[in-house]
């Protein structure tokens, strides 16, 4: 028997107060009121579905916006392994002042920025296996349902990147606009006459009012 877990994950709607700098993981205010991205949000995800969403409030507060749109959908569990990436010392910092405050840091950084963690924080490699840490446990969880994550452009580039098995360096390319939709079904037998498991690719980067 073929068993398809359905993802469905949202990128947080647009910070407010952070141009031109990095925020990361801190917890930062977001912009809900483009309603009509909300609304076309609403048709399109699934009513009878697992909501997961980060601990910080700019998804929680996207969550219940997409809900307040018409939206059923229950209290969203949290998970702090889809958090968006830590950047330690250099968050809430432009560029420019990443690289003044410590130009060999920044320098080593660039070497390899997906394999690298900036000072006091943790590296795109470190995003993509908490993220797939909680991928796995909810398709494990709750294989069959559809899963909507209400999360970060760095968590959801790395679950593209655990679920097509990409490289950090692959997995950093993709682009992942706040408010757009990202989909990736697991398939549970679909291979070898209904023996082991496989990821597909259905949207990335779909944006809110474009139909899927």
């Amino acid at each position: 028997m073929t068993v398809v877990t359905r993802w469905w994950f949202v990128r947080h709607a647009p910070v407010l107060g952070m141009k031109g700098q990095l925020y990361g993981s801190s917890d930062v205010a977001c912009d809900t009121s483009d309603a009509d991205a909300f609304r076309s949000l609403a048709r399109k995800l699934p009513s009878n579905a697992i909501w997961i969403t980060s601990h910080l409030s700019r998804t929680l507060e996207t969550a219940a916006a997409i809900k307040a749109a018409g939206l059923s959908a229950p209290k969203p569990c949290i998970e702090n392994g889809i958090c968006e990436q830590n950047f330690g010392d250099w968050q809430r910092l432009s560029w420019d002042e990443m690289e003044k405050k410590d130009p060999r840091a920044y320098l080593t950084f660039w070497e390899s920025p997906a394999r690298n963690a900036p000072p006091k924080g943790e590296s795109f490699v470190d995003v993509i296996a908490r993220t797939t840490e909680v991928i796995e446990k909810y398709t494990k969880l709750h294989a069959g349902r559809d899963i909507i994550a209400i999360c970060h452009g760095g968590s959801i580039r790395g679950a593209l990147a655990h679920a097509l098995g990409l490289t950090p360096e692959a997995g950093m390319a993709i682009v992942i606009d706040t408010l757009s939709l990202n989909r990736i079904d697991h398939i549970d037998g679909g291979l070898l006459r209904g023996k082991g498991a496989s990821w597909r690719l259905l949207a990335v980067n779909h944006p809110p009012g474009c139909p899927l």
